[in-house]
């Protein structure tokens, strides 16, 4: 005697497709070079750091002289991400260019700062308000 087992069709329901949501940031960049430039640089609000340009770059010189070079990058890292909020192109050549050096990490912003911190400021007038 031969038992048969049937197996229930299954119906597959395609999902519809997710609409990708870009955020305002990208949707202000509309370039992609220019949108990764500030991905990992930028503050979407620096109104939250809770510490000035200047004191960023004091405490990254202190550490640097004691020879904490990490700590020393990453207060860099806070006074270049200032310095776009203030839209300083000068001080986020020199900040993000001793981050590079201390932390060996290559910054994307450095190719185009000038570009980079224009749409910053842009976002900043649209969503800081």
């Amino acid at each position: 005697m031969k038992l048969k087992f049937w197996k229930k069709e299954e119906k597959i329901e395609e999902k519809p497709k997710e609409e990708v949501k870009i955020s305002e940031l990208e949707e202000i960049c509309e370039d992609k070079e220019i949108y990764e430039m500030l991905f990992d640089t930028m503050f979407l609000d620096p109104r939250k750091i809770g510490t000035s340009m200047q004191e960023a770059y004091e405490n990254a010189k202190k550490f640097e002289e004691a020879k904490d070079f990490t700590k020393a990058a990453l207060w860099y890292k806070v006074a270049g991400g200032l310095a776009i909020y203030e839209g300083n192109v000068k001080k986020v050549k020199e900040y993000f260019g001793r981050y590079e050096k201390l932390s060996g990490r290559i910054l994307p912003i450095l190719k185009d700062p000038e570009k980079a911190v224009k749409k910053a400021q842009e976002y900043y007038q649209k969503y800081l308000k």
